[in-house]
C-alpha cells in the first residue's frame, strides 16, 4: 500500500496529469455536447454521442506514458529504485496506479458522454438498450486501463517521451489502419492488431455497420478483450524483464 501512495501522490504532484484529464474530458464529454447541440436530431445515436472516445484516449496513453518517462528524464527513477531494490514491484505499483486512474476516468467520461446527449436532445435514440450496447459505453473503462499499461510498458522500453508518445500514437491512428492496405495478407494481420481487438470488443455485434473495419473477426467481443489484456500483459512483462536487467 504504500508504494501504491507514493505512486499516487507522485502522478498528481506534477501539472501534466491534470492537464491531460481535463483534455480528455473536453475531448470525449465535451465534444459529445458539441455533437448533440449541432447534429439533427435523426442523425444522433450512441456511437456519434461517444464519437469522442478515440481523441480522450489518445490523451490518456500520452499522460501515461509520461508518468514512466518523465522519471527516467529527470533521473527520479534511481531514487525510486534506490528505495525499493525490487524494481518490480515499484514498477507495478506504477502500472497499477495510472492503469487504475485511466480506466476510472475512462468510464466517468464514458457515462457523461452517455448521458449529456440526452439532457441536450431528449428525443433522440441515445440510449443504451441491449448488453452489446451497454458493453459499448461500460467496456470503455476496462479498454483505457489496459491501455495505459501498454503505455507504460513502452514507456519503460524506451525511456524517451517523445520515443514513446511517438509509437503510440502512430501505432494506434497510423499503423493498425494502414497495415490492411498490404496486399492478400493486410486484412488477416489487422485483424489481429491489438487496438483493433479493444475496438472489436466495445462494438463488436452492434457496430460493426459503424464503419469499424472489423469484418470477419476470428474472435468475439469478449475474446477480443481477453486478447487485448494478453498483449498488454506480455508487453508488461517484457518492459519488466528488460528494467531488472538494465542500468536505470
Amino acid at each position: 500500500m504504500t508504494l501504491l501512495a507514493v505512486e499516487r501522490i507522485k502522478l498528481f504532484s506534477t501539472r501534466s496529469p491534470w492537464a491531460c484529464l481535463a483534455l480528455a474530458a473536453v475531448t470525449m464529454v465535451g465534444l459529445a455536447a458539441l455533437i448533440a447541440g449541432l447534429a439533427p436530431t435523426a442523425e444522433l445515436n450512441l456511437y456519434t454521442s461517444l464519437a469522442g472516445r478515440n481523441l480522450s484516449l489518445m490523451v490518456l496513453l500520452v499522460m501515461a506514458a509520461i508518468a514512466i518517462t518523465n522519471e527516467y528524464r529527470f533521473g527520479t527513477i534511481r531514487a525510486t529504485f534506490t528505495a525499493v531494490p525490487n524494481r518490480t514491484a515499484a514498477l507495478l505499483a506504477k502500472v497499477v496506479v495510472v492503469a487504475l486512474v485511466v480506466g476510472i476516468v475512462g468510464e466517468v467520461l464514458a457515462l457523461g458522454a452517455y448521458g449529456i446527449p440526452q439532457l441536450i436532445e431528449p428525443n433522440a435514440d441515445v440510449v443504451a438498450n441491449t448488453s452489446d450496447e451497454w458493453r459499448f459505453v461500460l467496456g470503455i473503462g476496462p479498454m483505457f486501463a489496459l491501455s495505459a499499461v501498454i503505455a507504460i510498458a513502452v514507456g519503460i522500453l524506451v525511456r524517451q517521451t517523445a520515443a514513446a508518445v511517438s509509437i503510440l500514437l502512430v501505432w494506434n491512428l497510423l499503423v493498425e489502419s494502414l497495415i490492411g492496405l498490404i496486399p492478400r495478407v493486410g486484412d488477416d494481420i489487422q485483424r489481429w492488431m491489438p487496438w483493433m481487438a479493444a475496438n472489436h470488443f466495445l462494438v463488436g455485434g452492434n457496430g460493426d455497420a459503424e464503419g469499424f473495419g472489423l469484418q470477419s473477426m476470428p474472435y468475439g467481443p469478449w475474446g477480443g478483450l481477453a486478447y487485448f489484456a494478453g498483449i498488454a500483459t506480455a508487453l508488461l512483462v517484457v518492459a519488466l524483464v528488460v528494467a531488472e536487467r538494465r542500468d536505470a
